[in-house]
């Protein structure tokens, strides 16, 4: 009978620590999002639309660096979230928005941070307000390409430990040439149905994946993480295009109102 409560025992803590492993991660993002700075009537802080409404420039600089989520892919050239997100940033703020999309599909945070690193945006970053970034989905593409899935949780951890020094160095070449400039990140979105077999294990896994993103922009004094997988997820696959990755432009038009409602609700942490 004590062989059989030990066993017992044993495999509770085997679960508790699965269920930790899982669930952690989306309490921490939880409360990095409780404690992110959402407007009130007594702050004496403002919303990133009032910030940006208020400053005494005539015109916003956007730039936007990443992956094909970024460039538009799924969406005509006018459809991307890019563009509707500053032309709907310029009907709010009543300026004028110049915004660059340097979006290049298929590639990774290491190669993108090679690229900032050289010094290829330096000049657009530094005459930027914003700076948003999409990129992390191909790191996982690449390692789940033809692998086995034990293979793929395995090189999982790495592959965490290298994407978040990637975005940290992005960040930090970005906020040393522009101390000044907004940061924007989104979410990484499961695109799966929850009619697939991976759904589960990727709707566990990703929140360990956005929870580098929320760490890397809490360090920042101006960064604000766009909650993509609030309009793209198992609920909204009508968001998606017919490759079942990339958003349509009804996706696309999803996220662009998401960051909107974001800047409009969420303060500046600080006046840098």
């Amino acid at each position: 009978m004590k062989v059989i409560k030990y066993l017992v025992v044993f495999v509770l803590f085997i679960g508790l620590g699965i269920s930790l492993w899982f669930y952690y991660p989306q309490y921490q993002i939880y409360q990095l999002k409780k404690h992110a700075v959402v407007v009130n009537k007594n702050s004496d802080q403002i919303s990133y639309i009032n910030y940006y409404r208020n400053t005494r420039t005539s015109q916003i600089h956007h730039l936007a660096l990443g992956d094909s989520i970024i460039r538009g892919v799924g969406a005509g050239k006018n459809e991307n979230f890019v563009s509707q997100f500053s032309n709907k940033l310029a009907e709010q703020t009543h300026k004028k928005i110049e915004f660059q999309n340097q979006g290049i599909s298929g590639i990774t945070s290491g190669e993108l941070n090679e690229l900032v690193q050289e010094g290829r945006f330096d000049d657009s970053i530094k005459h930027s307000d914003i700076v948003t970034i999409n990129v992390g989905g191909n790191d996982i593409l690449r390692i789940a390409n033809g692998q086995n899935i034990l293979t793929v949780i395995q090189s999982y951890y790495q592959l965490q430990s290298s994407f978040t020094k990637n975005l940290s160095d992005i960040t930090s070449r970005i906020t040393k040439l522009n101390p000044k400039v907004t940061i924007v990140f989104l979410e990484l979105y499961n695109p799966l149905s929850p009619d697939d077999q991976m759904y589960p294990l990727a709707d566990k896994m990703l929140p360990k994946w956005n929870l580098n993103i929320y760490e890397v922009a809490k360090k920042l004094p101006g960064a604000i993480v766009i909650e993509t997988t609030k309009v793209i997820n198992g609920d909204n696959l009508q968001n998606l295009s017919p490759d079942g990755i990339h958003p349509n432009p009804a996706g696309y038009t999803a996220i662009s109102e998401q960051m909107i409602y974001q800047f409009k609700h969420q303060l500046r942490k600080s006046s840098v």
